[in-house]
């Protein structure tokens, strides 16, 4: 299996919005992401616009070629923004406003009746729906009980353990994996994913389909440019 690499490209935003003008582009750095090799970009406009803006998602929407995952707890704000916009696929995280980011993955059980129906708005737009989760294996099974394509496993306890122990560190992510699998979702992952610890991860998790990437690459490319990062990101997806 392929595995996908999504830009997140908050961060970006975050720098321009800090002289209100528009330096970095945004669009042209996704632009620019997807020709070094991105196989999509990901944003998650928040409710004060802190980085990405509901403007940028219009924008982004007709000139992106790759996929395009918005990422945002459903609210009808962000519905309605992604019900018109349409991307590839929307990614359910259950973020309250002022959360400066994402920190956990849904409760499914409290939460079923809201993610089903989210689940199936998104579904009747022709979106592909994915939801944010930790590795707890009942919780997975629930999630996939609401009908969502994918889930999104928050890889930040993984990132945490790994310099110490990477075997004990990825071997919950291996166990959700499998089990999502086995009840018939897709699997993307992302938190805190970079390249000291992408490689090991992807070389360990089966049925991987999507990584989403943005504080580290970022960070990475002040440093090594931001061609040869995502070369360097796709280097650690290869079998």
């Amino acid at each position: 299996m392929t595995t996908s690499l999504s830009v997140n490209i908050n961060k970006i935003a975050t720098l321009r919005n800090a002289r209100g003008e528009n330096n970095p582009d945004v669009v042209k750095v996704a632009l620019d992401c997807e020709q070094f090799g991105a196989d999509g970009i990901t944003v998650h406009p928040r409710p004060d616009e802190r980085h990405i803006r509901r403007s940028d998602v219009y924008s982004l929407r007709p000139v992106i070629k790759a996929e395009f995952n918005i990422e945002g707890y459903p609210s009808p704000e962000f519905m309605d923004l992604v019900l018109k916009v349409k991307p590839e696929q929307v990614t359910l995280v259950p973020d309250t406003p002022d959360t400066l980011t994402s920190c956990a993955g849904w409760d499914v059980e409290p939460n079923f009746e809201f993610l089903s129906s989210i689940v199936e708005a998104l579904h009747q737009g022709g979106i592909r729906s994915s939801i944010f989760v930790g590795t707890d294996i009942e919780n997975i099974k629930l999630a996939a009980k609401t009908s969502t394509d994918r889930i999104e496993l928050y890889t930040k306890p993984y990132a945490d353990l790994y310099p110490n122990d990477p075997e004990k560190a990825v071997m919950p992510f291996v166990e959700a994996s499998r089990a999502a699998h086995k009840v018939g979702l897709g699997v993307n992952a992302g938190h805190d994913l970079s390249l000291e610890n992408l490689q090991y991860f992807h070389k360990n998790l089966p049925y991987l389909n999507e990584v989403s990437i943005g504080h580290a690459l970022i960070c990475d490319a002040l440093y090594y440019g931001l061609e040869d990062t995502i070369r360097r990101y796709k280097e650690c997806l290869k079998d």
